[in-house]
């Protein structure tokens, strides 16, 4: 029942890009010292969103988000670091930035979830 409704497939969509991302900078961290190891990254939902369906996310407001909604494919990019001197390019200073901006999109893909909910039991008098 949930599954056709956009704002469920949305929230669902950003929980599995957060879920890439945090698997991509776990596998970044797990690699900090293999001489060699290039680093990955994934692209921000929005940008993903916006290559999928080849649009923006409507606005009916000038003060809403332009971002989200659903992906097929997800893949993480080399990112552009420079290397160290045994050619690893993981800082892990920009992986901890990662990770905490990964479980923020989780808590908010979860959040948007629990809203939606909250507005259907609404809506059927629970």
């Amino acid at each position: 029942m949930f599954e056709n409704i956009s704002l469920f497939q949305t929230a669902g969509a950003m929980a599995r890009h957060a879920a890439a991302s945090q698997a991509v900078t776990a596998r970044n961290i797990a690699n900090a010292d293999t001489p060699g190891f290039r680093a990955q990254t994934i692209a921000s939902f929005s940008d993903t969103y916006r290559a999928e369906s080849g649009e923006a996310m409507r606005a009916t407001r000038p003060g809403h988000m332009r971002s989200s909604a659903t992906m097929s494919t997800i893949r993480p990019e080399f990112s552009d670091s420079d290397p160290s001197p045994n050619g690893n390019t993981v800082s892990l200073e920009q992986e901890m930035v990662a990770a905490v901006n990964n479980q923020r999109e989780n808590d908010r893909a979860i959040a948007i979830y629990k809203h939606g909910l909250t507005v259907l039991r609404t809506v059927i008098g629970r």
